[in-house]
């Protein structure tokens, strides 16, 4: 097994109390269904299989408005928790032997992910595999769209800065095959050896201690098309890593070949892998499982990474330090309340609700309608998911719950898992969570488009 500590990634009571409005919230009223977790590999399929549905559950959380703060701390984690005591229940810790976390707060050795993060960029070829063009061409794949996708999704938090002090290939010492590099191949021995190659080439025109993170743009055509498989992987929080400058370089993304279904979209939304890649860096895991994303669909990039563009959730919005405490509520006792929640691309407002279950789980509220990153959202209303901090990366740390479960769904664009696409509850429609006492219900719409909930605790 590898060690913890390289962190790999594979692109593989009925009691009531009074009634408290305190932000926009919505209210559901129907059972969802959640998608079993599946096995551990990722695979990305070209087509994802359709759900298999579990036992619906339910999700409690309280929200008040919150301010966008242009000027945010450089550091990963949840914002103003000093001031929300009441948050702290649904603090969830990770779990033990579980390689990366949806834990909060994140643990140290990724990236910051507030603030400047400077991206040292590299476009790399070999001998058997030289350039296609140029350098920058490739670099112009991915930029400036992916400083446009942070910059949507953090609500201004991030300003993430690609750097490229060398604007040409880097030549590799050894033949692309003389790597070993392969879909799951492990940090030991051949990507340790590329990454110190790297430094090696680039140390005479690269200072890597400037740097929060390594981008390693690989020239397209080494390795497999990534319509046969996906060779794109991130090390992250990898302590073990060689050293430049005084630095390891800990946090490092490796894309390949282009993820083109040949539908024409490539060249608005080819760039996505590389969010993924570095939604890792930040410390955020795998949410597909090995047969694709049928346990959260598109509804984060950390799942689906392939189509049409989409959001991280709030949860994760959360961990990353780009909700404050003020936008986020946790209803962790019983009775009944009710709250008003933005739409969650939307900067400000009430964001995420969160119902604890556990010290390991939770239940999160969202509003998701389309807009900013959210381009497919087909069925806009409440997004309910099961958080579980002891399963890890790619095994299915994130459930999203079908409020139309076995529909086929609503959208039908290509590499977008269409039957969680109208996963949302709508006006009328209530989650339960019988064994948990749990009901959370969408009382309506306001003018602004906001939504009232209801979550109850038993």
């Amino acid at each position: 097994m590898q060690p913890p500590s390289l962190r790999r990634r594979i692109c593989p009571q009925r009691r009531t109390r009074p009634v408290r409005l305190i932000h926009p919230v919505l209210r559901l009223i129907h059972s969802a269904h959640p998608a079993h977790p599946s096995p551990r590999r990722r695979i990305r399929p070209r087509r994802l299989a359709a759900l298999t549905a579990v036992t619906a559950l339910t999700l409690t959380v309280s929200t008040s408005a919150g301010t966008e703060h242009p000027t945010a701390p450089a550091t990963a984690g949840p914002i103003g928790l000093a001031r929300s005591s009441a948050l702290v229940p649904c603090l969830l810790h990770g779990g033990l032997n579980v390689q990366m976390t949806e834990g909060v707060p994140t643990p140290g050795g990724y990236s910051r992910s507030t603030g400047t993060v400077h991206a040292l960029t590299l476009m790399v070829d070999f001998s058997d595999a030289p350039g296609q063009g140029s350098a920058m061409d490739r670099f112009h794949e991915f930029f400036p769209q992916t400083q446009k996708w942070f910059r949507t999704a953090s609500y201004g938090r991030l300003d993430y800065r690609p750097e490229t002090p060398i604007t040409t290939w880097l030549r590799m010492p050894m033949p692309f095959r003389a790597y070993g590099i392969e879909r799951g191949a492990p940090f030991e021995p051949g990507y340790r050896q590329l990454v110190q190659d790297i430094v090696a080439a680039a140390d005479p025109d690269v200072d890597f201690s400037s740097y929060d993170l390594l981008n390693v743009l690989v020239t397209p055509n080494a390795g497999p098309s990534a319509l046969d498989t996906v060779l794109s992987v991130t090390f992250a929080g990898n302590g073990e890593a060689p050293v430049a400058d005084g630095v390891p370089i800990a946090n490092a993304s490796f894309v390949y070949s282009r993820q083109d279904d040949g539908s024409g979209s490539y060249a608005r939304t080819g760039y996505r892998v590389l969010p993924h890649e570095n939604g890792h860096t930040f410390g955020l895991p795998d949410l597909y499982t090995q047969e694709g994303g049928e346990a959260v669909g598109h509804w984060d990039i950390m799942s689906e990474d392939w189509g049409a563009n989409n959001d991280l959730l709030g949860w994760h919005k959360w961990k990353l330090g780009w909700l404050d405490g003020s936008q986020v509520g946790c209803v962790a006792t019983s009775g009944s309340v009710e709250y008003i929640l933005t739409p969650l691309y939307k900067p400000g407002g009430g964001k995420l609700i969160l119902v604890p279950i556990n010290s390991r789980s939770v239940y999160a509220v969202e509003l998701r309608t389309r807009g900013g990153n959210d381009e497919a959202v087909c069925r806009p209303g409440i997004l309910i998911y099961l958080v579980d901090t002891s399963v890890d990366t790619g095994r299915g740390p994130v459930t999203v719950y079908d409020s139309h479960r076995g529909s086929g769904g609503c959208i039908h664009s290509p590499n977008v898992q269409a039957e969680l696409s109208d996963a949302p509850f709508s006006t009328g429609e209530t989650f339960k969570d019988p064994r948990h006492a749990i009901t959370i219900q969408v009382l309506g719409t306001e003018p602004d488009g906001n939504y009232r909930v209801r979550i109850t605790r038993g």
